[in-house]
């Protein structure tokens, strides 16, 4: 009999509940998927059902050297990758005709019982109501098919394995599920600019907001000489990698020299990350503004250090212009660098290569900062001229995975 057809399904769980704009998040969706499946030599077809998209991989034969499901893993690779995606299971797909439901069920099965999986079930779930046998008669008679036709004992309470059926317009078998990022499709939520440190917290806030719908725009201020090369260039991995997340980005790197030494020229010594902090503020709220972005994003967690305190925290934001969103404030460290270890930032973030926050760090920092004390010291700078040289000197570049 001929084989069944593969495709990846892919589910999705937020989005199903938007109401009247479900159409549009699905649109999201469907559109982050083609576009990543587009830039990984993939031209996919995206078929819809109720809860449900199947991906296509493209009928021609695999690339030079490919195996026959390489292209099938380069698919999964990327949609697992994509926000607003729960989870993912290569299938088999099936017409609605019982001897073409079984062949696909072995299709599926024979590789995991070779692999040796020594028991299994099977799941089903009817969706199409139309279909003559009930979720449970599906199961049970798969169920018999497959240990008849691979010798397979069946164990309900403990498989090794469970083949799962959906009966929908077609019937999709498959025996592997694998997670996605779950959130909301990118950009569904609006665009943000993210303030990006080579550090390990900024990279996760950018994640986390990321996978809520917001596309951010990372800002990187360096300080050269304090700051070198390699340290924007670490900034430039860390893009690379969220770029595998969120797809392209954009970043803005910011000349900031001028302003940290003018700051700690000005003094008070002890409010100098605070004030630095400040004139990040004001120019990335006047990026926002250009590109049309909604908010600012930082990787602040309350108490982490001195110039996150919530003294600190009120006295930076009233130099932003826009709202500034913190996905780590409840986190601790612990969290931050699991998560960073899970999206791939990690290893980077802890190269050894400085930002200017960690150059220019005052011997005893204020913790609780007076905003009046900041415009009296703000009151000796040339705030605006200082902001208007870091915008003039922005270097844009897009940065992909």
């Amino acid at each position: 009999m001929t084989r069944g057809r593969r495709v990846l399904l892919v589910r999705y769980g937020e989005v199903a509940l938007k109401g009247q704009n479900r159409r549009a998040f699905e649109d999201a969706l469907v559109g982050s998927l083609k576009e990543r499946a587009r830039r990984a030599g993939l031209d996919v077809a995206v078929l819809r059902s109720p809860g449900r998209l199947f991906l296509v991989p493209p009928a021609s034969a695999p690339g030079p050297g490919e195996a026959e499901d390489g292209r099938m893993e380069r698919l999964l690779s990327v949609a697992s990758r994509v926000f607003g995606v729960v989870s993912l299971s290569p299938a088999v797909e099936a017409p609605l005709e019982w001897d073409a439901i079984v062949e696909a069920a072995l299709q599926v099965a024979r590789p995991v019982r070779a692999r040796g999986a020594p028991t299994f079930k099977v799941e089903a779930r009817r969706a199409n109501k139309g279909f003559p046998l009930t979720s449970p008669e599906i199961a049970r008679e798969l169920g018999r098919a497959l240990a008849s036709g691979l010798d397979w004992p069946v164990d309900v309470a403990r498989p090794a394995a469970t083949v799962e059926v959906e009966v929908r317009e077609k019937a999709y078998v498959f025996a592997e599920t694998i997670p996605g990022p779950g959130g909301l499709p990118a950009g569904t939520a609006g665009r943000g600019v993210l303030l990006l440190s080579g550090g390990i917290d900024s990279p996760v806030a950018g994640w986390l907001v990321a996978k809520r719908g917001l596309q951010p725009r990372a800002v990187y201020f360096h300080t050269p000489p304090y700051t070198g090369e390699k340290a924007r260039e670490k900034v430039r991995t860390l893009c690379r990698t969220l770029a595998g997340w969120l797809g392209a980005i954009e970043l803005d790197s910011v000349p900031f020299t001028s302003v940290s030494e003018a700051v700690f020229r000005a003094g008070p010594d002890r409010l100098g990350t605070v004030l630095m902090r400040r004139f990040m503020m004001r120019v990335a709220s006047r990026i926002a503004e250009r590109v049309g972005a909604e908010a600012l994003v930082t990787g602040e967690s309350l108490g982490q250090v001195a110039s996150q305190t919530l003294p600190s925290i009120a006295a930076i934001d009233e130099a932003a212009s826009l709202p500034v969103l913190r996905p780590l404030i409840g986190l601790d460290k612990s969290e931050i660098v699991a998560l960073a270890r899970r999206i791939g930032t990690y290893e980077t973030s802890i190269l050894p290569h400085l930002d200017c926050c960690s150059v220019f760090v005052p011997r005893h920092p204020a913790t609780r900062p007076r905003l009046a004390d900041c415009l009296r010291a703000e009151a000796r700078l040339p705030v605006e001229d200082l902001v208007a040289s870091c915008l003039s000197g922005v270097e844009t570049e897009l940065v992909s995975a």
